[in-house]
């Protein structure tokens, strides 16, 4: 009896070492991803931004309606970088995974600084608030995003008459 109960723990200890060590696995590849987009956005290389979705995914910025699928997320972004440049700063604060499916959520820092291509009125601005990013492992081995959620922290200004 106490050898099956002292196998058990060590089966049970076992599987959450595994489990941890899946977790700082993919941890690292999110982050990675992060680091790359990040870079991607500050050098307006949106084919690469774009290779971090899934084909199906949501981008759901503040304020806008959602961007559904990476193509419409391709083609809002190849836009918006001629408008000024964009700099972000990810930090990953938590990921649990399940399978082949991960939850990341962290902080964020936006800046944007408003270029010659901007529309009129529009300003640069710096945002700041957290995040809930779905992951997918996907054939390829890739993890892509399907649902990118920022929530800014900063209060809404009302309209100016």
């Amino acid at each position: 009896m106490r050898k099956s109960v002292l196998l058990s723990c060590l089966l049970l200890s076992a599987c959450t070492s595994v489990s941890s060590q899946r977790t700082d696995l993919v941890r690292e590849a999110i982050e990675r991803h992060n680091a790359n987009a990040a870079r991607w956005y500050a050098a307006g290389d949106i084919d690469s931004v774009a290779s971090v979705f899934a084909t199906d995914a949501w981008q759901m910025p503040p304020n806008n309606p959602p961007l559904v699928g990476r193509e419409a997320i391709r083609a809002f972004w190849r836009q918006a970088v001629q408008w000024g440049k964009w700099e972000f700063t990810l930090e990953t604060q938590d990921v649990t995974v399940s399978g082949p499916v991960a939850v990341e959520r962290g902080k964020y820092i936006l800046r944007f600084t408003a270029g010659p291509g901007a529309p009129p009125g529009m300003a640069s601005v710096e945002d700041r608030g957290n995040y809930l990013v779905h992951w997918q492992h996907e054939a390829d081995g890739q993890w892509r995003v399907v649902a990118d959620a920022p929530v800014s922290e900063l209060p809404l200004h009302p309209p100016t008459p």
